[in-house]
């Protein structure tokens, strides 16, 4: 079998044009799918909300617990939680692979919505947590 140089030469050269090393900006970008969002700046626009609610969901699913009344048979709750925990895991694998286009508006718009979904679902709980401790011990 005989390896034309040339042609491993011309692979290497076209996936450079395509793959990045290092953090970049700008519209042209490979993002979870091939052609995707073709270098159309609409497209790119609508990648990073993509991204970003992707993020988001992954931390609303977290917050996936608390959604699981304590009166449901266990078997039916454990269910529940590993649905949950499937989709939630899948989300975040979709960011990290999006991440991997080290696309700086995409790195960005992936920190904001995990900073924006902990902050409403994760923070907010532990507020109504420290609330509920604090009319627990008035009561007492």
């Amino acid at each position: 079998m005989v390896l034309d140089m040339n042609h491993v030469h011309d692979m290497d050269m076209h996936m450079d044009m395509d793959m990045h090393n290092s953090f970049y900006w700008g519209k042209d970008a490979i993002i979870l799918f091939s052609g995707w969002p073709n270098r159309s700046l609409g497209m790119y626009i609508l990648a990073i909300f993509v991204v970003f609610f992707m993020a988001f969901a992954a931390e609303l699913l977290s917050a996936g617990e608390s959604i699981i009344k304590p009166h449901r048979n266990p078997m039916e709750a454990g269910l529940s939680l590993a649905i949950v925990h499937t989709i939630r895991m899948g989300l975040a694998y979709l960011v990290m692979l999006a991440l991997m286009s080290f696309n700086f508006g995409i790195f960005i718009a992936a920190l904001v919505g995990h900073a924006i979904g902990f902050f409403i679902f994760k923070a907010s709980a532990i507020a109504r947590a420290a609330d509920r401790k604090e009319l627990e011990f008035l009561s007492t």
